[in-house]
């Protein structure tokens, strides 16, 4: 096991590689969260700071705790190839579409139908296992074009602020997350 303070050209090259991605988060009191992201959606911006862009869904515990204390744990784990489990620490902070900072932020990534939050993770530990316990697997497809945008593009963007009304303005322990603005 390895502890590093940034992540260098083998492991960006590492994370750019990977398909899938786990982010886990947690506030001071409340349940622990983890989510599968994917969609090609995470940047490396330096050696320091990775930002990746959240689409809607059924729940937003992301955000709700990044807002509470911004702690926040990346995993990438490798399924093909060499064994290597990568987990970035750092602090995270969140912008909403709307907030001041949103055009400048989403720049690079796909303009799409329920682009909900970006997140910018500053990297305060980098730490490496073998990762011999994940099982190889092979990646088919996202299905992120096929059903999760086109979801969003027929609700159109009333919808979407609608649904973020309806789903994703507190958290399942009924924490504010910042999408809806009142």
């Amino acid at each position: 096991m390895a502890h590093l303070s940034k992540l260098g050209k083998r492991f960006t090259a590492f994370i750019d590689e990977q398909p899938l991605f786990f982010v886990a988060t947690a506030g001071a009191d409340g349940r622990v969260n983890v989510s599968p992201k994917g969609m090609g959606a995470l940047k490396v911006l330096d050696n320091n700071h990775i930002a990746w862009l959240n689409l809607s869904g059924s729940g937003n515990e992301t955000a709700a705790h990044v807002l509470e204390n911004g702690r926040m744990t990346l995993m990438f784990c490798s399924f093909e190839g060499d064994a290597l489990i990568l987990r970035v620490y750092g602090t995270a902070t969140v912008v909403h579409p709307g907030d001041e900072h949103w055009a400048a932020a989403s720049k690079p990534f796909p303009a799409t139908a329920g682009n909900r939050q970006i997140f910018n993770l500053e990297i305060d530990l980098v730490q490496t296992s073998c990762g011999t316990g994940v099982p190889v697997m092979e990646f088919k497809h996202d299905r992120i074009d096929k059903e999760l945008i086109p979801y969003f593009e027929d609700m159109g963007p009333e919808g979407v602020a609608e649904y973020w009304h309806k789903k994703n303005a507190v958290s399942i322990d009924g924490k504010p997350t910042g999408i809806v603005k009142d």
